[in-house]
């Protein structure tokens, strides 16, 4: 038995026969949300344009091959390690760790088999923050490379005004590191509908890290004044990915970067990006507990993957939002910590709130 507004059914089966469930969560207001078990993934989040129309304004793959192959972060909790560590390295108390990498020698996301492509264990969950469910996964120790046996929890908690609140929490036995996220890609247009480039967005980050070939950092964080990663006011994202720009070049013709949030106050949440559609009047603000923003706007899309709404995904066709510690963060201590001991716990949140109207104007 589920709370009302809570629904749990079988939504495809994996091919060692083990069951994916899909959990749709509504708490009676007009955003709604869907989340699998395979990757701990939000499937879809239906929010109302300013007519109070409805649309589905995550991208997702269509079905279990999706999942496990072109979409497999298409809105999946992403770990043990969110974002890129280079080479594989991981040092960490006098131990050098090899973790696994992909393609380009970096480890991304984790590694190949990381947190996106496990089944995760479901139940109704209730707080603060509105209802829901969560999801926990117990990472063995070497999985992937990493040391130390990880239990990681990640809640989707829905409130009648419209906001999803995602809680992270993780325990280990021994010294590891740890940093999720959510890979959602938004359009706020609904999903299939075209490109993100005439959404508007606005990041609160006076720095942001530049990268190498690798998408690696170069180092220490560098100012946004004067590029286009100048987010400090509301932009058009076509307006900005159109000029030349050797970081936007290298990142594949638009945003692969991580933005340096503000200074937070303590573990307390501050909205730190907001995206528009004009078109539509959705507006969603992002808050977080965490110091960095990796903002990705889907450069490297190819149209080869299709939507549950049968429409092709062209470059651009989404913007991911990851709220997350800083890439390589292990191999650069001058970058905020992300080491997990025994006897400690590791918690992350994040909210996306809606609304619709008119917004405006933008540059």
């Amino acid at each position: 038995m589920t709370t009302p507004g809570i629904h749990r059914e079988p939504w495809t089966t994996l091919p060692d026969g083990r069951t994916v469930e899909r959990w749709t969560l509504g708490a009676g207001g007009a955003v709604t949300a869907e989340v699998l078990t395979l990757g701990a993934r939000l499937q879809a989040l239906h929010a109302p344009d300013r007519q109070g129309r409805r649309a589905d304004v995550v991208l997702a793959g269509a079905g279990t091959a999706d999942l496990l192959g072109g979409a497999a972060y298409f809105g999946a909790t992403v770990g043990r390690y969110a974002n890129r560590i280079a080479d594989g390295r991981l040092p960490l108390d006098g131990v050098l760790h090899r973790l696994s990498d992909q393609p380009g020698g970096h480890t991304l996301h984790g590694g190949p088999d990381g947190f996106a492509t496990r089944l995760w264990e479901a139940a109704e969950a209730h707080g603060p923050a509105g209802s829901g469910v969560r999801l926990t996964l117990r990472s063995p120790a070497g999985d992937q490379g990493f040391p130390g046996a990880l239990t990681a929890r990640v809640g989707y908690l829905l409130d009648a005004h419209g906001a999803l609140t995602v809680e992270y929490t993780a325990v280990t036995d021994a010294p590891t590191v740890v940093n999720l996220t959510n890979h959602a890609y938004f359009n706020l247009a609904g999903e299939g509908e075209g490109t993100v480039l005439d959404h508007v967005l606005q990041v609160e980050a006076d720095h942001y890290l530049p990268v190498d070939a690798g998408l690696i950092p170069l180092g220490p964080p560098a100012s946004v004044e004067g590029t286009p990663f100048d987010l400090t006011g509301p932009r058009t994202l076509g307006r900005v990915l159109a000029g030349p720009d050797h970081q936007l070049a290298l990142a594949g013709g638009g945003f692969d970067h991580n933005w340096v949030l503000r200074a937070p106050t303590g573990d307390a949440l501050r909205r730190v990006a907001t995206l528009w559609h004009p078109a539509s009047g959705r507006r969603m603000e992002c808050l977080t507990t965490e110091p960095g923003l990796q903002v990705y706007t889907g450069n490297l899309f190819d149209g080869s993957l299709r939507g549950p709404s049968g429409r092709r995904y062209p470059p651009f066709a989404g913007v991911a939002l990851e709220t997350q510690h800083f890439p390589d963060s292990p191999n650069r201590p001058e970058y905020p910590c992300t080491v997990l001991r025994p006897g400690e716990e590791y918690r992350s949140s994040t909210v996306y709130r809606f609304a619709a109207g008119d917004f405006g104007p933008f540059s």
